[in-house]
């Protein structure tokens, strides 16, 4: 599966990125995520938010998106933000009120345990140690000066710089970023997902990716055609089953649970109550916030789970999802991002993602854009869930509660896409 953010991706062939420029002599900082528990819940949260309007604008059907693309993005554009930007942005994401950028860094940090070469990965077996790939790409116009103090936050909290190019040359400069997406998701995104506009003078490209077996795959043996009430009526879709360890909880409305992967990461399925208003619709934020906090506090036990395949992949205009939240000031700015460029002023957002669930395991790529133009043991089953109906799942990683990918299935049927 892959995630992606408000930047763009990196790509696999060539043309390379031009030379990174970073701050003379600013190191990163190195940090204990122990340090920022606290910080990190309000990543968490910002990021329920986030997916909750990524799914609400996917529209009524299969959608998939990474809130925590999304949110590595924003956090890297608010880190050159200043006046009535800044403050929208704190406000609509919640993101903590003090040491955001110390937070942040730790938060990559830990998942950097789990860091590799997506293109190394066979995507038939994914990994048993699970492979979190996070990228930054950030592509400024080399004839617009980037302030000295961005640079040096970058460095000093993102562990990157940004590269120096000519976006008028469209035939060198959009290859090169293209080429970026696509090495940084294994090719499961082959180029940014913003249109190209040569008048821009700054992108910034986020991308995730993730790969990872079931800590107890599914036998493929098990799996057979099964119904499932899809919006338009029942259809018969291939259902894996098995019985394993899992944590499991329940809620007025709701049963989810925590599938492991086989370290670090879970998929969090949620399964609204058969003729429950709003159907996977209704899984919000703060519902989102409560299923995490009794998961978490839930003891593993054994559990009969029917689960189906699916392959799903979505887009999105993220200008409109921004608007949609409240960051209206935000895309309107033309001297709030000055700290990065002068007179910046946003003028493209978009993501792409997709992910692949079988019974080996999870695949997922997501890439973020952001662009910007200078204007100036075999027990007995305890419990028992079958998702035979429209469903919300995550990809979180369980240190720090990030969800990176969020999505909802209505019909697992692999040939309706998105």
């Amino acid at each position: 599966m892959a995630f992606g953010a408000v930047l763009a991706m990196a790509g696999c062939a060539a043309p390379a990125p031009p030379q990174l420029l970073t701050a003379d002599g600013v190191e990163r900082v190195a940090v204990d995520s122990a340090a920022f528990s606290d910080e990190l819940i309000s990543f968490r949260n910002s990021a329920f938010v986030l997916g909750d309007t990524l799914l609400a604008s996917g529209g009524e059907g299969n959608v998939v998106a990474s809130p925590g693309s999304l949110l590595i993005a924003l956090a890297m554009l608010r880190a050159g933000a200043t006046g009535e930007a800044a403050a929208e942005i704190d406000a609509v994401l919640g993101l903590p009120a003090g040491g955001r950028d110390e937070a942040m860094n730790a938060l990559l940090a830990s998942l950097e345990e789990y860091d590799g070469d997506p293109g190394s990965v066979d995507e038939e077996n994914p990994p048993a140690k699970p492979l979190m790939h996070a990228a930054n790409g950030l592509f400024v116009d080399r004839s617009v000066p980037t302030g000295e103090n961005y640079l040096k936050t970058l460095a000093q909290f993102y562990g990157t710089g940004v590269y120096p190019v000519d976006f008028t040359d469209e035939a060198a400069t959009k290859p090169a970023m293209d080429a970026w997406v696509n090495r940084n998701t294994g090719g499961r995104v082959e180029k940014a997902p913003a249109r190209y506009d040569p008048k821009n003078t700054f992108s910034l490209l986020n991308s995730v990716y993730f790969a990872g077996a079931w800590e107890a795959p599914f036998s493929a043996e098990a799996t057979s055609d099964r119904p499932f009430e899809t919006p338009q009526g029942t259809a018969s879709v291939p259902m894996m089953h098995g019985a394993q360890y899992m944590a499991y909880a329940d809620g007025a409305g709701w049963q989810a649970v925590d599938l492991p992967y086989g370290e670090g990461f879970v998929m969090r399925l949620v399964l609204p109550a058969r003729g429950s208003d709003g159907g996977a619709a209704a899984i919000k934020a703060d519902l989102l916030a409560g299923v995490a906090d009794a998961l978490e506090a839930a003891d593993p036990g054994m559990v009969d789970i029917a689960l189906p395949t699916w392959d799903h992949n979505s887009s999105f205009d993220l200008r409109e999802v921004l608007g949609q939240m409240g960051l209206r000031k935000t895309l309107e700015t033309t001297s709030d991002f000055n700290a990065i460029q002068p007179g910046l002023m946003l003028t493209q957002a978009a993501q792409d993602a997709n992910i692949t669930v079988a019974e080996k395991g999870t695949v997922a790529a997501a890439v973020t854009q952001i662009n910007g133009m200078a204007v100036s043991g075999r027990a007995q089953p305890e419990k028992s869930i079958t998702f035979d109906r429209p469903f919300h799942y995550q990809i979180v990683h369980t240190e720090t509660g990030l969800p990176l990918f969020m999505g909802k299935v209505t019909d697992p049927r692999w040939w309706l896409r998105g």
